[in-house]
């Protein structure tokens, strides 16, 4: 499959902001020792890029948090189906439809972007004054020229760490400043590769599928490591590519994470044989107010310790409960004479 169309498509986007840096007014001499107009185009493909794909980088967090939140009915499938790893695959891709979640949409960004890359790699590493193709892909020999001549820091972009002695002659750069810059860039690739699945990760959490798992593991540390090797062979065009990508990915991460805060985590269930938490109020069906006293809780298995004075209990300022009186008791016996409660009372004194 010829993959001229992404050579076409990427080198118009960078022959279209360079000529836009141009027009307003970035010169296309060196400042600093960079060709900053060349530079600018380069960071602003990685703008044009992450612009269009920010949809789908935001369908891939909202995946992620339905990964998150069916991981409970993940582990109950898998022990549930342990020995039957069949049904078990047919019963999480079930779920995984049913909750709308892709366990490989965390890769799906990455995907997307390769084509990029390697189309820029193809073009850029096509800046050799002895090639011949130069007006290939809607180039003109002035563009190509210009590109090819273009410096950061006074090392040409065409340049990369593993660069020949003959390369280093046609492109008029020593070997040492070339590999230092490339290796400061390598360097800073790795990191800034490392830190944008960390903070995904933090954010999100460890998956508790196997699957997915394995998947973070290898953002987070197997791609980091293939730069070591892979960096090397990079024009420093591509690196500055990459990098300018990751630092657009923390800010993005950043702000959309902040947009789509994780789901909050339901509150912890007390374990066989803890207490509950004591409730200090609520309602009950008949609409009554429930629950313990927080200035006397009942201790299960004790006696309620008796409030306020002589032991009678005052709740919520209710008047003390009077004793109950036996009205058998006090009545007459048939045959009694009638008491008259005026007889023995204290004659009033006269005044």
């Amino acid at each position: 499959m010829s993959l001229d169309w992404i050579y076409w498509a990427i080198s118009w986007i960078l022959l279209l902001w360079h000529s836009a840096w141009d027009a307003i007014g970035v010169s296309a001499g060196a400042v600093l020792g960079t060709n900053w107009s060349w530079i600018l185009a380069i960071i602003f493909l990685v703008v044009t890029l992450r612009v269009i794909l920010f949809p789908i980088f935001v369908k891939q967090i909202k995946s992620q948090r339905a990964m998150q939140a069916i991981q409970p009915q993940l582990k109950a499938l898998q022990e549930k189906h342990k020995g039957d790893r069949e049904t078990l695959q047919k019963e999480m891709m079930e779920l995984y439809r049913k909750e709308k979640a892709n366990p490989l949409m965390g890769c799906l960004p990455i995907f997307l972007q390769a084509p990029v890359f390697i189309g820029l790699f193809h073009v850029l590493r096509r800046l050799d004054p002895a090639n011949q193709g130069k007006t290939r892909y809607g180039w003109t020999a002035e563009q190509f020229e210009s590109a090819t001549h273009a410096r950061l820091f006074d090392v040409p972009i065409a340049g990369k760490f593993g660069s020949t002695a003959a390369e280093l002659a046609r492109l008029n750069a020593s070997g040492a400043s070339v590999k230092i810059l490339a290796g400061v860039l390598v360097a800073i690739m790795i990191a800034t590769t490392y830190l944008t699945s960390r903070q995904m990760i933090l954010k999100t959490g460890w998956a508790e599928d196997p699957q997915q798992r394995m998947i973070q593991r290898l953002m987070l540390y197997g791609i980091p490591a293939s730069l070591l090797v892979s960096g090397a062979i990079f024009p420093i065009g591509v690196v500055i590519y990459w990098v300018t990508n990751n630092l657009f990915t923390l800010g993005q991460q950043q702000w959309v994470l902040r947009k789509y805060p994780p789901p909050q985590t339901a509150p912890r269930l007390p374990k066989p044989g803890e207490s509950a938490p004591r409730r200090t109020s609520g309602t009950g069906a008949g609409g009554g107010r429930r629950g313990t006293d927080s200035r006397n809780p009942v201790q299960p298995g004790k006696p309620a310790k008796p409030a306020g004075r002589f032991g009678r209990a005052k709740a919520n300022g209710a008047q003390p409960e009077k004793p109950a009186v036996d009205t058998k008791a006090l009545a007459p016996k048939p045959g009694a004479k009638p008491v008259n409660p005026k007889k023995g009372r204290p004659a009033k004194r006269q005044g």
